[in-house]
Formats: structure tokens, sequence, C-alpha cells
């Protein structure tokens, strides 16, 4: 049945008018009235509803049944990203969102590549939240990851969190996958360098502001591979996959 976002309130028994964005869809794959849909508006839960009018640039459904399926991680993971290059963050995003990240905080770090003016930093918050929202419809999640402003790396390590945070570094002694083995599920915040990596003065930096430094082993992974392969080991440790 296909799944579509719609940000707004939604009950049982009611007719609305899907988000233009939603009735072009259902006009492209060329969906009848009588047709059934599932909607989720990211408060947790999804709606069966039945396509009652169908226009171009218009579509109109009602809601018949709500589910209380929840799809999220037991535990909450951030993923805190160092800009990469060209298209690698809508990659990076969209398979975070299908393995369970709880939120996305995109960082500028010294070797980033890419630096973002303001105005090209809210047309990106814009594009990267149509991200999460197609990659949620597709993976069958109910609830949308959060989407940070992009910090400067020095601001985000200052910050005093509860939760563990760990860079991750091939300088590292121990590895992700001993450490999670010797700890409960629990939330975490996973630091990700750009493509040349952190330098080693934002590491030393990061590690003096409580930071944890570890490994995924002995080989060099790319910055579009090394957050996700985190996240799927850890998924995988804890018994979440």
């Amino acid at each position: 049945m296909p799944r579509f976002f719609c940000p707004q309130p939604l009950a049982i028994g009611q007719t609305i008018t899907l988000p233009e964005h939603v009735a072009h869809h259902v006009h492209v794959v060329r969906l009848s009235a009588g047709d059934r849909i599932t909607l989720f508006n990211g408060e947790g839960g999804q709606y069966t509803a039945t396509l009652t009018t169908i226009e171009k640039k218009r579509a109109t459904a009602e809601i018949k049944l709500f589910e209380p399926i929840e799809t999220e991680l037991p535990y909450a993971i951030t993923l805190a990203q160092a800009l990469p290059e060209a298209s690698k963050m809508d990659w990076i995003i969209e398979k975070a969102v299908e393995l369970g990240v709880h939120a996305i905080q995109p960082l500028a770090s010294q070797r980033c590549v890419v630096r973002l003016s303001a105005e090209r930093a809210t047309k990106k918050m814009q594009h990267w939240q149509g991200v999460i929202e197609a990659a949620s419809e597709q993976s069958g999640r109910n609830r949308l990851a959060t989407l940070a402003e992009p910090v400067d790396f020095n601001q985000w390590i200052a910050q005093k969190d509860l939760h563990v945070r760990i860079l991750l570094s091939p300088r590292a002694e121990q590895s992700l996958s001993d450490w999670a083995r010797h700890h409960p599920p629990q939330s975490v915040g996973l630091l990700i360098g750009p493509e040349g990596g952190f330098t080693e003065r934002e590491e030393n930096d990061a590690v003096a502001q409580g930071v944890m430094m570890l490994s995924m082993g002995p080989r060099v992974l790319r910055t579009e591979t090394a957050g996700l392969a985190a996240l799927a080991g850890l998924n995988a440790i804890w018994g979440a996959m």
C-alpha cells in the first residue's frame, strides 16, 4: 500500500485534502478513487485512508483506520556528520533514516570542502528535510528523524550532553564493536569526519571535551560509509536489526 507523509492533524472519519506533492504523486502512479493508501504525520502510528477524489493537482482521502505501529529504535542515535562533497549528504541521510537514526547534525569541520552560506544552508535544510520524509515513507517509519541546523565542529563538541559521544578515528585503540559488546543499548552521538577526516587537533579537542574515540577496524572507510556502518553495527550488536 503506498505510504505518504502528511504533516497535518489526522483522525478517523476525516476527509482531508492531501498535500499538493502527495496529490501529484497519487496522480503520477495512477491511483484511482477507492484505492487505499497509508498516511502518517510524524506523531506516531499510521492511518489507512481511501482516496475519494483525484485531480491533476488535488486529491482527497477519507481516513478509515489508525494503527499504532512503531518501528523506532529503543535508543536514540545522533549522526553528527561533517559536510561531504556534492550529493553524498543526501545518500547518507537517506540510508541513516532507513537504519533508524534519531537525529542528524550537519557539522562544519576544518577539512570540509563544502562551505554553506546562510542562504545555501536554508535551501539545503529544506532539501534534506524532503530526503528524510521520502526515506521515512519508503522504510515504514512513522516518526521523522530530527534535522538540526549546521554548526561548527568546535561548537558542537563543546555542548554538554549526558549521552555518550563517539568520534570514529583510525587512531583509536578500541573498536566500536568491542565497546558496544560491553555496554548496554543506550543513546549515543556518532561523529563522522569529512573526506579528509578530522584533523589531529580536532580529535584531541573532542577528547578533551569528553568525546570517546573509537575505531571501525584496520580499514579506512569513506565518509559516506563510516557512519552507516557504525549505525548498522550498533543495531546488530544491540539486537535492533
